[in-house]
């Protein structure tokens, strides 16, 4: 989440929000949604792309990588379609992987946080839990 990619951080932290929106894991929307929101100092953008994504002010490569991301958690599988779909609205191959990555990876933890009852926090709590993961990322 953290390392060397060509989506920003607000950008795999959206990934994450969007991701655990789709599996319904409210500690993860939550706690993502706070993050991504904070990276991009860009609250509406984020609620926006939560709400519809569709009509979301993002880029194409982001929108078109965030459907992908939405059909592989909702139905487990991609076609060859999905893929070049997204690389003609402009992502590299590099950040199909990334996005893939985060995939795999909020996948698990939120359906781990789900299955350990994680408390959905207070708004504030939230937010103090994604200032400390911008300042101090993941460990």
């Amino acid at each position: 989440m953290r390392g060397p990619s060509a989506w920003s951080v607000g950008d795999r932290e959206l990934m994450a929000a969007y991701v655990a929106k789709v599996n319904e894991s409210a500690f993860c929307v939550g706690a993502h949604t706070a993050t991504a929101s904070q990276a991009y100092q860009d609250r509406p953008m984020v609620a926006a792309v939560l709400a519809d994504l569709k009509s979301a002010p993002v880029e194409e490569p982001l929108r078109a990588t965030l459907r992908m991301l939405g059909k592989l958690t909702a139905e487990g599988k991609l076609s060859a379609e999905d893929m070049r779909a997204v690389l003609a609205a402009g992502a590299t191959q590099q950040q199909v992987e990334d996005a893939l990555a985060v995939c795999v990876a909020f996948n698990t933890t939120g359906r781990l946080a789900d299955a350990f009852g994680f408390e959905v926090l207070s708004p504030e709590g939230f937010e103090a839990g994604a200032k400390y993961l911008l300042k101090r990322g993941y460990r």
